[in-house]
Protein backbone atom coordinates (compact mmCIF):
# COMPACT_ATOMS: atom_id res chain seq x y z
CA UNK A 1 0.00 0.00 0.00
CA UNK A 2 1.25 3.49 -0.86
CA UNK A 3 2.24 5.63 2.12
CA UNK A 4 -0.38 8.26 1.24
CA UNK A 5 -3.11 5.61 1.46
CA UNK A 6 -1.74 4.52 4.86
CA UNK A 7 -1.90 8.16 5.99
CA UNK A 8 -5.49 8.54 4.73
CA UNK A 9 -6.70 5.19 6.05
CA UNK A 10 -9.68 5.39 8.39
CA UNK A 11 -7.78 3.77 11.26
CA UNK A 12 -4.78 6.13 10.98
CA UNK A 13 -6.92 9.26 10.63
CA UNK A 14 -9.08 8.26 13.60
CA UNK A 15 -5.97 7.67 15.73
CA UNK A 16 -4.68 11.09 14.72
CA UNK A 17 -7.99 12.78 15.55
CA UNK A 18 -8.18 11.13 18.98
CA UNK A 19 -4.57 12.15 19.74
CA UNK A 20 -5.24 15.79 18.84
CA UNK A 21 -8.51 15.78 20.80
CA UNK A 22 -6.72 14.32 23.83
CA UNK A 23 -3.98 16.98 23.66
CA UNK A 24 -6.58 19.76 23.26
CA UNK A 25 -4.55 22.90 22.59
CA UNK A 26 -5.44 26.34 21.27
CA UNK A 27 -7.27 26.97 18.01
CA UNK A 28 -5.47 28.14 14.89
CA UNK A 29 -6.22 30.94 12.44
CA UNK A 30 -9.67 29.51 11.59
CA UNK A 31 -10.68 29.61 15.30
CA UNK A 32 -12.13 26.08 15.18
CA UNK A 33 -11.49 24.44 18.56
CA UNK A 34 -10.71 20.78 19.18
CA UNK A 35 -14.20 20.47 20.71
CA UNK A 36 -15.78 21.67 17.45
CA UNK A 37 -13.43 19.68 15.23
CA UNK A 38 -15.31 16.36 15.35
CA UNK A 39 -18.47 17.88 13.87
CA UNK A 40 -16.44 19.76 11.24
CA UNK A 41 -14.65 16.58 10.11
CA UNK A 42 -17.92 14.64 10.07
CA UNK A 43 -19.46 17.19 7.70
CA UNK A 44 -16.36 17.60 5.48
CA UNK A 45 -14.56 14.25 5.71
CA UNK A 46 -15.01 13.23 2.07
CA UNK A 47 -13.86 16.62 0.79
CA UNK A 48 -10.79 16.61 3.10
CA UNK A 49 -9.71 13.09 2.09
CA UNK A 50 -10.25 13.71 -1.63
CA UNK A 51 -8.35 17.01 -1.59
CA UNK A 52 -5.42 15.33 0.18
CA UNK A 53 -5.48 12.45 -2.28
CA UNK A 54 -5.58 14.62 -5.40
CA UNK A 55 -3.01 17.12 -4.04
CA UNK A 56 -5.36 20.15 -3.94
CA UNK A 57 -5.41 20.51 -0.15
CA UNK A 58 -3.81 23.74 1.05
CA UNK A 59 -2.79 23.95 4.74
CA UNK A 60 -3.62 27.18 6.54
CA UNK A 61 -0.87 29.39 8.00
CA UNK A 62 0.09 28.73 11.59
CA UNK A 63 -0.86 31.28 14.23
CA UNK A 64 2.18 32.86 15.86
CA UNK A 65 2.27 32.89 19.65
CA UNK A 66 5.14 33.43 22.07
CA UNK A 67 5.82 31.61 25.32
CA UNK A 68 8.33 32.79 27.97
CA UNK A 69 11.71 31.06 28.26
CA UNK A 70 13.69 30.57 31.46
CA UNK A 71 16.19 33.27 30.40
CA UNK A 72 13.46 35.90 30.12
CA UNK A 73 13.28 35.77 26.34
CA UNK A 74 10.31 34.40 24.40
CA UNK A 75 10.09 31.26 22.28
CA UNK A 76 8.03 31.55 19.07
CA UNK A 77 5.47 28.82 18.47
CA UNK A 78 3.31 28.23 15.41
CA UNK A 79 -0.17 26.91 16.22
CA UNK A 80 -1.71 25.04 13.25
CA UNK A 81 -5.48 24.80 12.90
CA UNK A 82 -7.05 21.84 14.69
CA UNK A 83 -7.68 20.16 11.31
CA UNK A 84 -4.07 20.67 10.21
CA UNK A 85 -2.90 19.20 13.52
CA UNK A 86 -4.93 16.07 12.75
CA UNK A 87 -3.45 15.81 9.24
CA UNK A 88 0.08 16.44 10.55
CA UNK A 89 -0.44 13.78 13.21
CA UNK A 90 -1.72 11.38 10.53
CA UNK A 91 1.48 11.99 8.53
CA UNK A 92 3.73 11.77 11.60
CA UNK A 93 2.42 8.39 12.79
CA UNK A 94 3.50 6.16 9.85
CA UNK A 95 6.63 8.24 9.19
CA UNK A 96 7.73 7.78 12.81
CA UNK A 97 7.29 4.02 12.43
CA UNK A 98 9.49 4.05 9.31
CA UNK A 99 12.28 6.00 11.02
CA UNK A 100 12.23 4.34 14.45
CA UNK A 101 14.35 1.51 13.07
CA UNK A 102 16.76 4.01 11.51
CA UNK A 103 17.27 6.54 14.29
CA UNK A 104 20.36 6.41 16.50
CA UNK A 105 20.26 4.71 19.88
CA UNK A 106 21.68 7.95 21.31
CA UNK A 107 18.78 10.15 20.16
CA UNK A 108 16.24 10.53 22.98
CA UNK A 109 13.89 13.40 22.20
CA UNK A 110 10.25 12.83 21.24
CA UNK A 111 10.61 9.12 20.65
CA UNK A 112 8.56 6.25 22.11
CA UNK A 113 9.91 4.68 25.31
CA UNK A 114 12.71 7.27 25.58
CA UNK A 115 13.02 10.21 27.91
CA UNK A 116 15.23 12.96 29.31
CA UNK A 117 16.17 10.54 32.10
CA UNK A 118 17.53 8.06 29.55
CA UNK A 119 19.67 10.79 27.99
CA UNK A 120 21.03 11.82 31.41
CA UNK A 121 21.80 8.20 32.35
CA UNK A 122 23.70 7.72 29.09
CA UNK A 123 25.68 10.91 29.73
CA UNK A 124 26.60 9.65 33.21
CA UNK A 125 27.70 6.33 31.72
CA UNK A 126 30.15 8.17 29.45
CA UNK A 127 31.48 10.30 32.32
CA UNK A 128 31.94 7.30 34.59
CA UNK A 129 33.82 5.53 31.79
CA UNK A 130 36.45 8.28 31.70
CA UNK A 131 35.04 10.58 28.98
CA UNK A 132 35.29 13.65 31.20
CA UNK A 133 35.51 16.45 28.65
CA UNK A 134 32.18 17.74 27.36
CA UNK A 135 31.48 19.42 24.03
CA UNK A 136 28.24 21.38 24.19
CA UNK A 137 26.97 22.12 20.67
CA UNK A 138 24.49 24.99 20.39
CA UNK A 139 22.72 25.13 17.01
CA UNK A 140 21.51 28.68 16.49
CA UNK A 141 17.71 28.94 16.11
CA UNK A 142 17.52 25.36 14.85
CA UNK A 143 13.75 25.09 14.42
CA UNK A 144 13.69 28.40 12.51
CA UNK A 145 16.63 27.56 10.24
CA UNK A 146 16.01 24.02 8.93
CA UNK A 147 16.62 24.10 5.17
CA UNK A 148 13.46 22.88 3.40
CA UNK A 149 15.20 21.54 0.28
CA UNK A 150 17.74 19.64 2.37
CA UNK A 151 14.96 18.19 4.54
CA UNK A 152 13.00 16.96 1.51
CA UNK A 153 16.22 15.49 0.08
CA UNK A 154 16.78 13.57 3.33
CA UNK A 155 13.15 12.40 3.43
CA UNK A 156 13.37 11.17 -0.17
CA UNK A 157 15.97 8.58 0.89
CA UNK A 158 13.25 6.63 2.74
CA UNK A 159 9.99 8.10 1.38
CA UNK A 160 10.17 8.25 -2.39
CA UNK A 161 6.52 9.17 -2.85
CA UNK A 162 5.80 12.57 -4.39
CA UNK A 163 2.29 12.96 -2.94
CA UNK A 164 3.59 12.67 0.62
CA UNK A 165 6.68 14.82 0.04
CA UNK A 166 4.59 17.51 -1.67
CA UNK A 167 2.16 17.58 1.25
CA UNK A 168 5.02 17.88 3.75
CA UNK A 169 6.51 20.71 1.69
CA UNK A 170 3.13 22.48 1.73
CA UNK A 171 3.16 22.36 5.53
CA UNK A 172 6.70 23.71 5.61
CA UNK A 173 5.67 26.57 3.31
CA UNK A 174 2.26 27.26 4.90
CA UNK A 175 3.38 30.58 6.35
CA UNK A 176 2.91 32.26 9.71
CA UNK A 177 0.13 34.67 10.63
CA UNK A 178 1.12 37.34 13.13
CA UNK A 179 -1.08 40.34 13.94
CA UNK A 180 -3.28 39.51 10.96
CA UNK A 181 -0.41 39.46 8.45
CA UNK A 182 0.76 36.24 6.77
CA UNK A 183 4.52 35.91 6.39
CA UNK A 184 6.13 33.34 4.09
CA UNK A 185 8.24 30.59 5.68
CA UNK A 186 11.41 30.11 3.64
CA UNK A 187 13.14 28.00 6.27
CA UNK A 188 12.33 26.17 9.47
CA UNK A 189 9.82 23.79 11.00
CA UNK A 190 7.48 25.85 13.22
CA UNK A 191 7.36 24.51 16.78
CA UNK A 192 3.80 23.73 17.78
CA UNK A 193 2.65 21.08 15.30
CA UNK A 194 2.88 17.27 15.62
CA UNK A 195 5.02 17.01 12.49
CA UNK A 196 7.77 19.42 13.56
CA UNK A 197 9.39 17.14 16.16
CA UNK A 198 9.43 14.17 13.77
CA UNK A 199 10.95 16.22 10.95
CA UNK A 200 13.55 17.77 13.26
CA UNK A 201 14.67 14.32 14.41
CA UNK A 202 14.90 13.14 10.80
CA UNK A 203 17.00 16.19 9.90
CA UNK A 204 19.40 15.82 12.84
CA UNK A 205 19.68 12.06 12.37
CA UNK A 206 22.29 12.96 9.74
CA UNK A 207 24.36 14.54 12.53
CA UNK A 208 23.87 11.43 14.69
CA UNK A 209 25.11 9.21 11.89
CA UNK A 210 28.19 11.41 11.36
CA UNK A 211 29.04 11.29 15.07
CA UNK A 212 28.62 7.50 15.09
CA UNK A 213 30.78 7.21 11.96
CA UNK A 214 33.55 9.08 13.79
CA UNK A 215 33.21 6.80 16.82
CA UNK A 216 32.22 9.66 19.14
CA UNK A 217 30.20 9.28 22.34
CA UNK A 218 27.19 11.60 22.35
CA UNK A 219 23.63 12.18 23.47
CA UNK A 220 21.03 14.22 21.62
CA UNK A 221 17.63 15.37 22.85
CA UNK A 222 15.95 17.31 20.02
CA UNK A 223 18.55 20.00 19.17
CA UNK A 224 20.43 19.69 22.49
CA UNK A 225 23.66 17.85 21.63
CA UNK A 226 26.50 16.87 23.97
CA UNK A 227 29.65 15.00 22.93
CA UNK A 228 32.01 13.32 25.42
CA UNK A 229 35.75 12.76 24.90
CA UNK A 230 38.77 11.90 27.06
CA UNK A 231 40.95 15.00 26.65
CA UNK A 232 40.69 18.75 26.18
CA UNK A 233 42.85 18.55 23.07
CA UNK A 234 40.51 16.02 21.45
CA UNK A 235 37.50 18.11 22.48
CA UNK A 236 38.85 21.25 20.81
CA UNK A 237 39.58 19.30 17.65
CA UNK A 238 36.08 17.75 17.59
CA UNK A 239 34.15 20.96 18.23
CA UNK A 240 35.94 22.67 15.35
CA UNK A 241 35.45 19.86 12.83
CA UNK A 242 31.84 19.05 13.80
CA UNK A 243 30.85 22.73 13.71
CA UNK A 244 32.21 22.98 10.16
CA UNK A 245 30.39 19.76 9.18
CA UNK A 246 27.05 21.03 10.54
CA UNK A 247 27.37 24.31 8.66
CA UNK A 248 28.51 22.71 5.41
CA UNK A 249 26.25 19.63 5.30
CA UNK A 250 23.11 20.71 7.16
CA UNK A 251 23.19 24.44 6.33
CA UNK A 252 22.81 25.32 10.00
CA UNK A 253 24.79 27.84 12.02
CA UNK A 254 26.60 26.75 15.18
CA UNK A 255 26.55 29.46 17.82
CA UNK A 256 30.26 29.95 18.52
CA UNK A 257 29.61 31.96 21.71
CA UNK A 258 27.37 29.32 23.31
CA UNK A 259 29.07 26.17 21.99
CA UNK A 260 31.93 25.26 24.29
CA UNK A 261 34.40 22.72 25.62
CA UNK A 262 34.06 22.34 29.40
CA UNK A 263 34.55 19.99 32.31
CA UNK A 264 31.26 18.33 33.35
CA UNK A 265 30.78 20.48 36.47
CA UNK A 266 30.48 23.55 34.22
CA UNK A 267 27.92 22.04 31.86
CA UNK A 268 24.13 21.91 32.06
CA UNK A 269 21.83 19.48 30.33
CA UNK A 270 18.05 19.10 30.37
CA UNK A 271 17.71 20.92 33.69
CA UNK A 272 20.56 19.08 35.44
CA UNK A 273 24.17 19.87 36.36
CA UNK A 274 26.90 17.27 36.87
CA UNK A 275 28.92 16.73 40.03
CA UNK A 276 31.40 14.15 41.27
CA UNK A 277 30.32 12.28 44.40
CA UNK A 278 33.46 10.43 45.48
CA UNK A 279 34.57 8.53 42.37
CA UNK A 280 31.17 8.55 40.68
CA UNK A 281 29.61 11.24 38.53
CA UNK A 282 26.06 12.17 39.52
CA UNK A 283 23.55 14.86 38.61
CA UNK A 284 21.55 17.38 40.58
CA UNK A 285 18.86 19.90 39.60
CA UNK A 286 20.17 23.21 38.25
CA UNK A 287 20.06 26.09 40.74
CA UNK A 288 17.73 27.95 38.38
CA UNK A 289 15.25 25.05 38.46
CA UNK A 290 15.24 25.03 42.27
CA UNK A 291 14.66 28.78 42.32
CA UNK A 292 11.83 28.40 39.83
CA UNK A 293 10.08 25.84 42.07
CA UNK A 294 10.22 28.27 44.98
CA UNK A 295 8.85 31.06 42.77
CA UNK A 296 5.97 28.98 41.38
CA UNK A 297 4.87 27.91 44.86
CA UNK A 298 5.40 31.38 46.33
CA UNK A 299 3.28 32.96 43.59
CA UNK A 300 0.54 30.37 44.03
CA UNK A 301 0.51 30.78 47.82
CA UNK A 302 0.44 34.57 47.68
CA UNK A 303 -1.22 35.53 50.96
CA UNK A 304 -4.37 37.28 49.71
CA UNK A 305 -5.21 34.75 47.00
CA UNK A 306 -4.39 31.65 49.05
CA UNK A 307 -6.49 32.58 52.09
CA UNK A 308 -9.49 33.29 49.83
CA UNK A 309 -9.17 29.92 48.09
CA UNK A 310 -10.56 26.66 49.57
CA UNK A 311 -7.71 24.95 51.39
CA UNK A 312 -8.46 21.62 49.72
CA UNK A 313 -7.87 23.21 46.30
CA UNK A 314 -4.61 24.73 47.54
CA UNK A 315 -3.37 21.39 48.86
CA UNK A 316 -4.28 19.62 45.64
CA UNK A 317 -2.50 22.12 43.37
CA UNK A 318 0.63 22.41 45.54
CA UNK A 319 0.81 18.63 45.66
CA UNK A 320 0.59 18.44 41.86
CA UNK A 321 3.34 21.02 41.36
CA UNK A 322 5.76 19.49 43.88
CA UNK A 323 5.13 15.89 42.79
CA UNK A 324 5.66 16.87 39.14
CA UNK A 325 8.97 18.57 39.99
CA UNK A 326 10.17 15.64 42.12
CA UNK A 327 9.15 13.13 39.46
CA UNK A 328 11.33 14.86 36.86
CA UNK A 329 14.37 15.50 39.09
CA UNK A 330 14.19 12.24 41.08
CA UNK A 331 17.30 10.83 39.37
CA UNK A 332 19.35 13.71 40.78
CA UNK A 333 20.86 14.28 44.21
CA UNK A 334 18.43 16.56 46.01
CA UNK A 335 17.73 15.23 49.53
CA UNK A 336 19.25 18.30 51.26
CA UNK A 337 17.34 20.67 49.01
CA UNK A 338 14.06 18.82 49.57
CA UNK A 339 14.51 18.98 53.36
CA UNK A 340 15.02 22.75 53.19
CA UNK A 341 12.20 23.19 50.71
CA UNK A 342 9.88 20.99 52.79
CA UNK A 343 10.51 23.10 55.89
CA UNK A 344 9.82 26.29 53.93
CA UNK A 345 6.65 24.84 52.36
CA UNK A 346 5.26 23.63 55.69
CA UNK A 347 5.61 27.13 57.03
CA UNK A 348 3.91 28.73 54.01
CA UNK A 349 0.98 26.35 54.31
CA UNK A 350 0.77 26.82 58.08
CA UNK A 351 0.48 30.59 57.65
CA UNK A 352 -2.52 30.09 55.37
CA UNK A 353 -4.08 27.49 57.68
CA UNK A 354 -3.78 29.75 60.73
CA UNK A 355 -5.50 32.55 58.83
CA UNK A 356 -8.43 30.23 58.11
CA UNK A 357 -8.68 27.81 61.07
CA UNK A 358 -7.02 29.58 64.01
CA UNK A 359 -6.74 26.69 66.59
CA UNK A 360 -4.16 23.83 66.46
CA UNK A 361 -6.73 21.11 67.13
CA UNK A 362 -8.94 22.41 64.31
CA UNK A 363 -5.91 22.62 62.04
CA UNK A 364 -4.87 19.02 62.71
CA UNK A 365 -8.40 17.60 62.37
CA UNK A 366 -9.15 19.44 59.13
CA UNK A 367 -5.76 18.65 57.60
CA UNK A 368 -6.14 14.94 58.37
CA UNK A 369 -9.59 14.96 56.77
CA UNK A 370 -8.40 16.71 53.61
CA UNK A 371 -5.33 14.47 53.38
CA UNK A 372 -7.51 11.35 53.49
CA UNK A 373 -10.26 12.63 51.20
CA UNK A 374 -7.98 13.95 48.45
CA UNK A 375 -5.24 11.32 48.88
CA UNK A 376 -2.54 13.96 49.09
CA UNK A 377 -0.05 11.48 50.51
CA UNK A 378 1.10 13.50 53.53
CA UNK A 379 2.26 11.44 56.53
CA UNK A 380 0.60 12.04 59.93
CA UNK A 381 3.88 13.38 61.30
CA UNK A 382 3.92 15.99 58.50
CA UNK A 383 0.40 17.08 59.41
CA UNK A 384 1.36 17.21 63.10
CA UNK A 385 4.40 19.38 62.29
CA UNK A 386 2.28 21.80 60.27
CA UNK A 387 -0.28 22.04 63.07
CA UNK A 388 2.29 22.59 65.82
CA UNK A 389 5.23 24.44 64.24
CA UNK A 390 5.78 27.90 65.69
CA UNK A 391 5.02 30.72 63.30
CA UNK A 392 8.10 32.58 62.06
CA UNK A 393 8.18 34.88 59.05
CA UNK A 394 9.47 33.18 55.88
CA UNK A 395 9.65 34.85 52.50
Amino acid sequence: MELMEVILSKNNMNRAYLKVKENKGASGVDKISTEELGEYIKENREYIINSLRNKTYVPKPVRRVYIPKANGKKRPLGIPTALDRVIQQAIAQPISEIYEGIFSDYSYGFRPNRSCHDAIKQALEYLNSGYEWVIDIDIEKFFDKVNHDKLIQILREEINESKVLNLIRKYLKAGVMEKGIVKATKNGVPQGGPLSVVLSNIYLDKLDKELEKRGLRFVRYADDVMIFVRSEKAANRVIESISKWIEKKLFLKVNADKSKVVKPTRSKYLGFTFLKNGKQWKVKPQSEKKAKLYKVIRDYLERGKATARPLAATFLRVNQIVKGWINYYRIGMMSKFMREFGQWLRHKIRVIIIKQWKRQRTIYRNLAYINKKYRNGFQHEDIFKIANTRLVLYK
